[in-house]
């Protein structure tokens, strides 16, 4: 399993989740058909805009798309940048990555 980094966690101004990993690009992502995205320009994974799920379950979506299919498990850290996103959304987050970490 790889390891990577989150350098940034944001909301875009299409209103999508985007999380951008340090070195792992995920440009085949699509194929895994769950709605998680890549942007091959901005160098993110990105969601729809949110209908049903909130920003947080997009955020479990995503990390756990990345590690399931991709073997890969994204990773705050204390240097990850808060783009757009609520003091309520990122402790959410943080909890969520200290109770599967």
């Amino acid at each position: 399993m790889t390891i990577d980094k989150i350098l940034e966690i944001g909301i875009d101004d299409k209103e999508r989740l985007f999380i951008k990993p340090d070195n792992e690009r995920f440009t085949l992502i699509y194929r895994t058909a769950t709605e998680v995205h890549w942007d091959n320009n901005r160098l993110f994974l990105y969601s729809p805009k949110p209908k049903d799920w909130t920003y947080f379950d997009w955020f479990r979506q995503i990390t756990e798309v990345t590690k399931a299919e991709c073997n890969c498990e994204l990773i705050l850290t204390d240097e990850t940048k808060w783009t757009n996103i609520s003091e309520e959304l990122k402790q959410q987050i943080i909890q969520h990555q200290k109770a599967t970490a």
